[in-house]
């Protein structure tokens, strides 16, 4: 049937009417047109790839620069103290510059990501409706590294000025040890001539209402243990064969691991406050085409454990044990110890920032963290280890602080995510804690 005449330029005109807002839609939700929101500007932070093993700093530096250029007053520079490992710097000069400066740390790097286990792309920094916004380093710790700045735009545009100079540290290389970033520059004259007196680093997301802080972290050792044998044909018994005496050895390790897990199961101290023994590898055995030679006896056998140390542990002591007891010479053992980090300051004193009276920085933060409306929870050690420990080593207290409470624990996990109004209220509590600190002068 054919369509009257009238009636077909109104579907037409409809019909283009309807395109029209498609078009208009879909070019308003286009991220080059995305309006500057702190929102917007942490999604373009996370999505530079700066995951390993080829971490994008110069992209990262260049992103950083931007922002801080658009902040009158900062100053910024950058220091490179490995070939390609930039320490970016960013100075808030304070009315009374002889006064210890605070420093604000985060590390610019990440871990790898999966894309194919993830819902939404690592790296595309997607928000969905419900206002999640799913990258890697949403948490770990690129949300910091803007909050930081953020706080400090709304700090200067409400025309505070701080007592005592601020600095922001923006480092390479801490998920792999940042013995090429924050180790090298802590090390440094120009790290010297900041004088600096206390330091914010990461800490790690709260489930609860209250915000965690960590007074410490624990010191990761990667212990190899090798044992030697006579080879010969398996149909032999033999004493004091290498796997033998792994296995022997693993079994020592075992009920070593199980006491300190005790400890927790019982409740008697947290994860982080026990030495944490996990079983990572065994190699041994003569390898063939379709495995391993089952009747030939392996004259080598060797098996890697991950450590974690709290400050309190004694490392003499543990360093004794696995000598004696876990790799003993006089089963054909050895053993070999990679420690990644420091257990005691220069002063020989374990590495741990006091969190009481004792600490006028820790009354300061607590007062700020109240005042902006929030309520910190128990002070903890870290299980795992940031860089923190390169400022404790200097006798110089750290506390491990990352704003987000009623949120999940997703560091280093597949779809890590963090609230939008997580992130704001996190720039809101920096404001109070920034201008807290640089204010205090007693």
């Amino acid at each position: 049937m054919a369509i009257p005449h009238s009636h077909y330029f109104l579907l037409v005109y409809l019909t283009l009417l309807f395109s029209s807002s498609l078009l208009s839609a879909s070019a308003a939700s286009s991220p080059q047109d995305e309006q500057d929101t702190p929102i917007t500007r942490f999604q373009s932070y996370l999505r530079i790839n700066t995951a390993h093993p080829h971490p994008d700093y110069s992209s990262a530096v260049s992103f950083l620069t931007s922002q801080a250029n658009s902040i009158h007053g900062i100053h910024h520079r950058t220091l490179e103290f490995s070939p390609g490992k930039p320490v970016f710097l960013l100075t808030w000069p304070g009315s009374h510059p002889s006064l210890p400066s605070l420093l604000f740390n985060s590390h610019l790097d990440s871990v790898p990501a999966e894309p194919s286990k993830w819902l939404h792309p690592p790296f595309d920094a997607v928000r969905t409706s419900d206002g999640k916004i799913y990258a890697r380093g949403a948490q770990d710790d690129k949300c910091i590294g803007m909050q930081y700045i953020e706080a400090i735009r709304n700090l200067r545009e409400r025309n505070f000025t701080p007592a005592r100079t601020i600095h922001v540290c923006y480092v390479p290389d801490e998920e792999i040890g940042g013995f090429d970033g924050a180790a090298r520059f802590v090390d440094s004259k120009e790290f010297e001539e900041l004088n600096v007196g206390f330091m914010l680093d990461e800490g790690q997301a709260s489930p609860g209402d209250e915000f965690r802080v960590f007074y410490a972290d624990r010191s990761p050792w990667e212990v190899k243990i090798k044992a030697i044998g006579p080879p010969g044909h398996g149909s032999t018994m033999y004493d004091n064969s290498a796997m033998e005496n792994l296995i022997n050895s693993c079994e020592v390790v075992s009920r070593f691991r199980e006491s300190q897990f005790d400890v927790v199961k019982s409740g008697k101290a947290a994860n982080s406050q026990v030495i944490s023994v996990n079983p990572v590898y065994i190699k041994a055995g003569v390898p063939s085409p379709t495995g391993f030679v089952m009747n030939v006896q392996p004259s080598e056998a060797e098996a890697g454990f991950d450590l974690r140390l709290p400050p309190t542990a004694d490392p003499d002591e543990m360093r004794r044990r696995i000598a004696l007891e876990w790799a003993p010479p006089t089963r054909n053992m050895s053993f070999e110890i990679k420690e990644k980090g420091p257990l005691r300051d220069n002063m020989g004193r374990p590495m741990m920032t006091p969190t009481d009276d004792s600490n006028p920085w820790w009354l300061v933060f607590e007062k700020a963290i109240t005042s902006a409306g929030g309520r910190l929870a128990k002070p903890e050690i870290l299980a795992s280890t940031t860089d923190s420990k390169y400022l404790r080593r200097k006798g110089i207290p750290v506390l491990g602080f990352s704003p987000m409470t009623n949120t999940p624990i997703l560091l280093h996990e597949h779809n890590e995510h963090l609230q939008d109004t997580v992130y704001m209220r996190g720039i809101k509590i920096y404001e109070s804690v920034i201008s807290s600190l640089s204010s205090f002068t007693h």
